[in-house]
């Protein structure tokens, strides 16, 4: 058969442990037999980052700005004990939390829905996608360990030399913790026109929560942002697509979510985003059944797993045991680029090959073959669980049945 080409190269970002071990079986089973891949690749392998002092990252970052697309696999965020199992010369920032600074926008994360899986909240009947701030707060904030008696400050030094300071905290002998965190006005606007446009998109309601009545500036300024290009910028346009913009707080919000039946866009700030993506995507089946797309103001995109490295999993692969790691984060990250990167280019055949490559690995889990997690899951009669590489040889299957090609 002839391959698919790809004239425009999207920017493969490669990662660590078992994610790493899936992306190569990805790419070697399930794309390029079919397609000429045409990637600019950067390796943020742990190794890799510490190698090139991360510079990595940020070349990476800069490769999606010139492209427009790129496809990222899971990597690790060191703690201590990381560094000292990688031997490492210090503990580096997230990758995705520089990637997502250097690009700005929002995380979109939605459940990849199967026939079989009921979700765990019983009144959900519809997916629910969470649209998570991908800039700023506790992910840029810098933190000090307070070793004895002091005061903590802030101190706002504004152009024309005048200051501002504010007592946080004065602390006794026994010392505490301080953390200062930000945000800008542009990239809450930005995060706000994000979450707006694609309700209007898939034409779903919108949903927004902070904490504003605790929080009375920070949250409260994400709050009025968020009213004020509703009223001046979307209102009409919402009122004619017959959706709704609504904004309650987020211990509100959360109960509400679990009472409701699905079926619209929950915008959270950066912290909520992390935290309340894993909440859903574990309700719905599993942290593995979610896709997730960074969609920044000027039209970058950023495919990536939402989940992490899988390291259980890889400690077991490198003892040569086998493992029944769930693919489909992966697997999504790797289609949603490619249809992405068709859609741009007007290359229709790529954007089809990767909405068939999707059925056929819903179809596959559907038809009851599927890895561990969500063979426990399943309320299928007839199901088989089988290991990491068997699955993406069951979904190859699927794919060529579909296109007329299997036995």
């Amino acid at each position: 058969m002839t391959k698919i080409k790809m004239p425009v190269p999207l920017v493969e970002i490669d990662g660590d442990e078992m994610t790493r071990i899936m992306w190569k079986m990805i790419k070697d089973y399930l794309i390029e037999p079919y397609v000429e891949l045409n990637t600019e690749y950067y390796d943020l392998g742990l190794i890799e980052r510490d190698a090139t002092d991360d510079r990595v990252t940020f070349d990476a970052a800069m490769a999606i700005k010139k492209y427009g697309v790129g496809v990222k696999c899971a990597t690790i965020t060191p703690n201590a004990q990381r560094v000292e199992e990688y031997n490492l010369k210090k503990m580096w920032k997230s990758p995705n939390g520089t990637i997502r600074e250097l690009l700005d926008g929002t995380v979109f994360r939605k459940p990849i829905i199967v026939n079989g899986i009921t979700p765990s909240v019983r009144t959900w009947r519809k997916p629910i996608t969470i649209a998570r701030h991908a800039f700023g707060d506790i992910y840029n904030a810098q933190e000090c360990v307070v070793d004895g008696p002091g005061k903590a400050e802030v101190v706002i030094t504004r152009a024309d030399g005048s200051k501002e300071t504010l007592t946080i905290a004065s602390f006794d002998e026994a010392g505490g913790v301080v953390r200062g965190m930000y945000n800008t006005t542009s990239s809450i606007e930005s995060f706000a026109r994000s979450c707006f446009a694609y309700a209007l998109d898939v034409r779903q309601d919108l949903w927004f929560a902070t904490k504003d009545t605790i929080s009375k500036k920070y949250h409260h300024r994400f709050k009025d942002i968020f009213a004020d290009v509703y009223k001046t910028d979307f209102e009409e346009k919402f009122k004619e697509a017959g959706i709704e913009y609504f904004y309650t707080l987020i211990d509100d919000a959360v109960a509400r979510v679990i009472r409701s039946e699905g079926g619209f866009i929950w915008a959270c700030m950066n912290y909520d985003g992390d935290v309340m993506s894993d909440m859903v995507a574990t309700a719905y089946g599993s942290l593995a059944m979610m896709s997730s797309v960074l969609v920044s103001p000027q039209g970058y995109y950023e495919f990536e797993a939402a989940h992490g490295t899988v390291t259980r999993h890889y400690y077991k692969h490198l003892e040569g045991k086998e493992t029944s790691t769930n693919c489909m984060a992966t697997l999504f990250a790797w289609t949603g680029a490619l249809k992405k990167r068709g859609e741009l280019d007007g290359n229709t055949d790529l954007v089809e090959f990767a909405q068939r490559l999707e059925d056929a690995s819903i179809k596959t889990i559907e038809q009851g073959v599927m890895t561990g997690d969500l063979y426990l899951l399943s309320e299928l009669s007839h199901k088989e669980k089988v290991n990491t590489e068997a699955f993406i040889k069951q979904i190859k299957m699927t794919f060529e049945k579909m296109q007329g090609r299997g036995e």
